[in-house]
């Protein structure tokens, strides 16, 4: 049984969009590359080029946070380290993103692009309130139902002073 779903949505949302990305930057490169156009002076071969190594770099990002994403799912632990740390960037990076997208592309671009950054920070949320303690650290061990426990408000009183012989 999947108790929270939302990390399977998250990872396949981001696999989806690494190729979509990977994808579009290559069909990009190969339009630059047939065409033959340029840009300011530039060669149009490095323009070709690096259009291809940068959808293939966002795509293994993407992958990778995809990747963690679904650890996450398969674990049904809160990511840790360098898995957490992708995430976040990829949240950060998706808030960037969204804010070209709404001047450069339009609307849908940019509801796009926070749909994904609210699904990664959901699951970030999500999965940090389960690493919190449930309960009060100082809680009795029978759960606060005995006479004087710090769980019924008593006020606790200092351990008793060391006599000397």
């Amino acid at each position: 049984m999947v108790r929270r779903p939302v990390a399977w949505v998250v990872a396949v949302v981001l696999l989806v969009e690494a190729l979509g990305v990977a994808g579009l930057n290559w069909f990009l490169g190969v339009v630059v590359d047939r065409q033959d156009m340029s840009l300011a002076g530039m060669d149009p071969d490095v323009m070709s080029m690096s259009s291809k190594i940068g959808g293939v770099v966002f795509g293994a990002y993407f992958a990778l946070c995809g990747l963690v994403a679904l650890l996450v799912a398969l674990r049904d632990r809160a990511p840790a380290g360098l898995g957490r740390i992708l995430l976040i960037s990829a949240a950060v990076v998706h808030a960037l993103l969204g804010a070209f997208a709404w001047g450069l592309v339009g609307w849908t671009a940019f509801l796009f692009m926070m749909v994904v950054l609210g699904l990664i920070v959901l699951l970030l949320m999500t999965y940090d309130a389960q690493a919190a303690p449930e309960g009060p650290v100082d809680a009795a061990p029978d759960g606060g139902k005995g006479g004087d426990s710090p769980a019924q408000g008593s006020p606790v009183s200092p351990p008793p002073a060391p006599t000397t012989p």
